[in-house]
């Protein structure tokens, strides 16, 4: 039986044609990647602060606008959203707190919220850690509404504030900002 080789003079060039097609078709497929298809990272990000003694914090991930419409575009109106990116938002309290209707006893929870045109509720969840995409309404701690105003200028990256009360050492906000919204709830710490 014979076998059939190829001179070694037109083996390398064959494959240096290959390399070449492969890093060609590489480099128009991410030039022509369209803009809507793009992959944005949400790095981590937190806030802290401490009041009446007590330190709250928030552990998020913070997307960015990159011109996109966010409000009724890239965060729906009327369905429940992480609050933020990748894994769900997680506040954590050493005292109890009340929000709005909501009497938190001190620990960890997720925070999600419903954002409408007009209004945004506040839900806090007793599962923490989950993935952006693993809201369990049966794990809810409860809900209640929350502050909207709009802001003269957008926010670029997603924002999350707690705000001290300079009148009442006891109390605080808690701020959610992005594009040109921000959506509130005052808290006070219990003791």
């Amino acid at each position: 039986m014979r076998r059939f080789s190829m001179p070694k003079r037109i083996a390398v060039p064959i494959a240096a044609v290959a390399t070449a097609a492969l890093l060609l078709a590489v480099l128009v497929i991410a030039v022509g990647r369209p803009a809507h298809a793009q992959r944005y990272t949400s790095p981590p990000a937190n806030v802290s602060t401490t009041i009446a003694g007590k330190k709250i914090s928030v552990d998020y991930y913070a997307p960015s606008m990159h011109g996109r419409k966010v409000m009724g575009g890239l965060v729906p109106f009327d369905r429940v959203w992480c609050t933020g990116a990748n894994y769900a938002t997680a506040i954590t309290s050493e005292a109890p707190l009340e929000m709005g209707s909501l009497k938190l006893p001190k620990g960890s929870y997720s925070i999600w919220t419903i954002p409408t045109a007009h209004d945004w509720t506040l839900i806090i969840n007793k599962q923490t850690g989950q993935f952006h995409l693993d809201y369990d309404e049966s794990r809810d701690f409860g809900r209640t509404k929350m502050n909207v105003k709009m802001l003269s200028s957008p926010v670029e990256t997603f924002r999350i504030e707690l705000r001290p009360d300079p009148a009442n050492a006891n109390k605080g906000t808690l701020a959610l900002l992005w594009e040109k919204t921000e959506a509130s709830i005052p808290f006070t710490v219990a003791h």
